[in-house]
């Protein structure tokens, strides 16, 4: 995969890369006016079409990572499918497309901080049923990809 991306794209992946979106996404919930389940995530959405060479078919050229707020009263673990459907109607992506990604950062915890939870990407798929993503099945992602999406976002 990384010998690929690099043929694609050249040496510098992240300055070919396109980020098409970087801000706060808030999503709408159900339930009418008792709104369960909305909330807010960072949503970052990154097109890769926009960097590849001409003429070059990119199986998931969409590339979304989504990352929990302090602000938000929902997570994005737990409300996955929700946000995957809202996402991909909001901004007319195509699921067959994309690739999902839950981010999240390095924390901290214990007296003096001594105790570390790692940063993860954790990629997610989902079935779709009538448009709907349902069924989110979470993997942590490991090199060589890893390092790809590393390399796009930061």
């Amino acid at each position: 995969m990384l010998k690929t991306l690099k043929t694609i794209f050249g040496a510098s992946l992240k300055s070919d890369m396109m980020l098409t979106h970087d801000k706060i996404y808030s999503w709408k919930g159900w339930g009418g006016k008792l709104n369960l389940a909305s909330g807010k995530c960072w949503l970052r959405i990154y097109d890769l079409k926009k960097g590849a060479k001409k003429g070059v078919l990119l199986l998931h050229p969409i590339i979304i990572i989504v990352s929990d707020v302090p602000e938000s009263k929902m997570s994005v673990r737990s409300c996955a499918g929700h946000i995957a459907t809202m996402v991909t109607y909001d901004f007319k992506i195509d699921y067959h497309r994309m690739l999902w990604i839950e981010y999240y950062p390095v924390k901290y915890y214990g007296e003096k901080n001594e105790h570390i939870i790692p940063e993860t990407f954790e990629a997610v798929e989902f079935i779709w049923h009538d448009g709907m993503a349902i069924k989110p099945k979470w993997r942590i992602l490991k090199p060589p990809i890893l390092d790809e999406i590393i390399n796009i976002i930061k």
